[in-house]
């Protein structure tokens, strides 16, 4: 259904209650929504953003119910199918309508989509598009997570259009954001998922909105922001550089060895007065992992030799940490060896991204010995005073 935000300005987009799996990588345990918003100003109407193509149907029906005759523009921020996709079947249901987005997006729409060139208006930063009482604003948000991203500021109605930043992927019948803690944990995962390798990127265009007057943040995916500051506090906060006193313990055993070393050390951490996550890589949703390493000053992995090298799950591990690129302060490797291999080398290798302080790894030859606990509780010790210089203990 079409739902008003203010006078004129329209969610048409589509919820999707049942999707799992996005990208074939990123769980999605609470569905989520692909937001679209028509704007009808007094000579001109336009439409921000599509929906993934599977819900096309769903967007020309609320279309239609919000009495949408004729689209002039439809604004693209961003070049993802799931918000793209439904574009070309747009274009023709409204034959008249312009494609406006940036010179990065077009060249990606034509490829993805074979758009017509002739279809788009490209337009410039800061670059504004009159629909007559309503003006739309363009503004670059790139790498917010793909470079060609950019929002859409309507000053008359101090609404901020900024695609995927802020974003949560969140199935839900609430227009609005209305359960605020909940929304932060949805926000967070996406966050953790999507946005923490651009750290950099995000601070800057969190700068880069500072000066607008924004009351109200209508994003991509998941509820409109009716308070926006609770996102943008939110967004320093995971973008910034201040990490917080806990320890990510991602694991994986085969034969009980590295489970033991494991149990031993995170109660070691425990009692030095260290926050724990531990995870066990053979069940874990790796997005309550990635939401556990944006604050997170120590990483820490455990796993078994398996022929010459690290388990595979615990070599994922140090992948997906080495993609995210948060903002980890120090990382070591505790682990069980049968008979020799380069399981150590290979875990460090394949973090080459972090900028941290490697702290000196504990691995046992077999089934841990009495020596062998007691180098997990000294890598405890090291792990807290690290914590203690730099002001987190």
């Amino acid at each position: 259904m079409a739902n008003e935000l203010k006078p004129n300005i329209y969610s048409v987009g589509a919820v999707d209650w049942d999707r799992r799996l996005f990208d074939e990588l990123i769980p999605l345990p609470d569905g989520t929504s692909y937001n679209a918003y028509l704007i009808k100003g007094s000579e001109k109407t336009a439409l921000l953003d599509a929906v993934d193509p599977a819900k096309t149907t769903v967007l020309l029906d609320n279309l239609v119910k919000a009495g949408t005759e004729q689209i002039d523009y439809i604004v693209a921020h961003h070049a993802e199918q799931d918000h793209s996709g439904a574009i070309p079947d747009v274009l023709l249901f409204y034959p008249d309508a312009k494609v406006v987005t940036n010179a990065k997006c077009k060249a990606m729409l034509v490829d993805h989509l074979h758009i017509d060139p002739d279809r788009f208006l490209v337009v410039e930063d800061g670059q504004e598009l009159s629909l007559g009482d309503k003006t739309l604003r363009f503004v670059f948000i790139p790498w917010v997570h793909w470079p060609e991203t950019m929002a859409t500021y309507i000053p008359q109605d101090k609404i901020l259009f900024p695609c995927d930043f802020f974003g949560s992927h969140l199935a839900t019948s609430s227009l609005y954001v209305e359960d605020e803690p909940m929304v932060y944990e949805a926000a967070k995962r996406y966050y953790a998922e999507i946005m923490m390798p651009f750290r950099a990127a995000i601070k800057n265009n969190l700068k880069k909105i500072a000066d607008l007057q924004i009351e109200m943040i209508a994003p991509s995916h998941g509820p409109v922001y009716q308070r926006p500051q609770f996102i943008i506090d939110a967004y320093k906060d995971w973008a910034g550089d201040d990490v917080k006193n806990e320890a990510v313990v991602a694991y994986v055993s085969m034969h009980g060895s590295v489970r033991k070393m494991v149990e031993h050390f995170v109660d070691a951490l425990i009692e030095r007065g260290i926050k724990v996550r531990q995870f066990n890589l053979s069940g874990v949703d790796i997005g309550e992992l990635a939401m556990a390493l944006v604050d997170a000053a120590t990483v820490v992995i455990g796993t078994p030799t398996v022929l010459v090298g690290a388990h595979p799950l615990a070599a994922y591990a140090a992948m997906l940490t080495n993609a995210l690129r948060p903002k980890t302060r120090f990382v070591s490797v505790i682990g069980s060896s049968g008979w020799s291999g380069k399981m150590l080398e290979q875990i460090t290798g394949l973090i080459g991204n972090l900028k941290v302080d490697v702290i000196e790894p504990v691995v046992a030859k077999g089934l841990p010995r009495d020596a062998d606990f007691e180098s997990l509780d000294k890598l405890a010790d090291k792990i807290a005073a690290k914590h203690k210089e730099i002001g987190l203990i």
